[in-house]
C-alpha cells in the first residue's frame, strides 16, 4: 500500500494556473472598478451566476452518483443542503481544513449511510476499477497525513485538487465518497474566490474515472514518481475551473 502523494512530487501546468488566476482577477476587477455599470448590478449578476453553477453542481453530482431517477432527486436535496452549509461556513470565514468538516459534509450528503455508520470510516475493502483502496485500518492515519500535507501546498487550486485526488483514493466512507469529496474540493475553491466545478456529462464522467484509475495504478507501482495519469487528473480539474471562470466572466461582462 502506498502513502499519500508527497507534496514535493506535485507538478502542474503553471501557465494554465496563471490563466485561471488572471481570469478570476478579471472578474473581481470588473465588479469593483467598472465605470460602465453600477457595481451592485454587476455584483448581483455575479451572485446569480455562481448560484447557477451551484445548482448545476448539485444536479451533475447527483446524476453522476445515482443509480436511479429516484436517487437523483434525493441526492439533489442533500447536495443543495450541503452547498448552503458550505456557503454559510465561507460567509463566517471558514476554509475547509479538517476531518470534522469532512464528517459534517458526509452527514449532510449521505445521511442514510451516516446513520448506519455514525462518524465512522468504512470497515470493508473497496476498489476503484481494478485499483484497491487502502484497507480500513489504514484510513485514519492516511487521512491525517493528507490534511497535514495540505498545509504545505501554497496555491489553493492545487491544494483543492490534491485533496480530491488523495481522498478519493482513500475512499474513507462506506458510501457517498465522490459527492462528499467533490463538495469539499469546491468548498476550498469557493473560499478562495474560485468558481465551483462539476463533471459535465457521461463522457466527462468516463474520462474522470479512467484518469483516476490510471493515476492510482501508476502510483501503486511507483509511489515516489509523478506520472501521466496523475498529471492528467490535475490538468482536467484546472480545465474545469478555467471553463467555469470564463462562464462567470461572460455572464457579468
Amino acid at each position: 500500500m502506498r502513502y499519500p502523494l508527497p507534496v514535493e512530487l506535485i507538478k502542474f501546468d503553471s501557465a494554465k494556473l496563471k490563466r485561471i488566476d488572471e481570469k478570476v482577477k478579471e472578474i473581481y476587477r470588473l465588479i469593483t472598478f467598472s465605470r460602465d455599470h453600477y457595481a451592485d448590478h454587476l455584483l448581483d449578476r455575479f451572485i446569480a451566476s455562481n448560484n447557477t453553477l451551484a445548482e448545476l453542481l448539485s444536479i451533475k453530482n447527483a446524476q453522476m452518483e445515482a443509480e436511479s431517477e429516484e436517487d437523483v432527486q434525493g441526492y439533489i436535496e442533500n447536495l443543495n443542503q450541503s452547498i448552503h452549509f458550505v456557503v454559510e461556513e465561507i460567509s463566517n470565514g471558514q476554509d475547509f481544513e479538517n476531518l470534522a468538516q469532512l464528517f459534517n459534509l458526509f452527514r449532510i450528503i449521505s445521511p442514510e449511510t451516516h446513520a448506519k455508520h455514525p462518524n465512522k470510516f468504512r470497515t470493508t475493502q473497496v476498489q476503484i476499477g481494478a485499483s484497491l483502496c487502502p484497507e480500513p485500518q489504514a484510513i485514519q492515519p492516511l487521512v491525517d497525513q493528507v490534511f497535514y500535507n495540505l498545509k504545505h501546498i501554497d496555491h489553493p487550486v492545487i491544494r483543492a485538487i490534491y485533496l480530491h485526488h488523495e481522498l478519493i483514493w482513500i475512499h474513507p466512507f462506506a458510501d457517498g465518497n465522490g459527492r462528499t469529496i467533490r463538495i469539499a474540493q469546491n468548498w476550498m475553491l469557493m473560499y478562495n474566490l474560485y468558481p465551483p466545478i462539476f463533471i459535465e456529462d457521461e463522457a466527462g464522467k468516463k474520462i474522470y474515472l479512467n484518469t483516476l484509475e490510471s493515476s492510482f495504478k501508476a502510483l501503486e507501482r511507483a509511489p515516489d514518481q509523478w506520472n501521466s495519469g496523475t498529471a492528467s487528473f490535475f490538468d482536467q480539474v484546472m480545465d474545469r475551473i478555467l471553463i467555469n471562470a470564463e462562464r462567470v466572466l461572460h455572464d457579468i461582462s
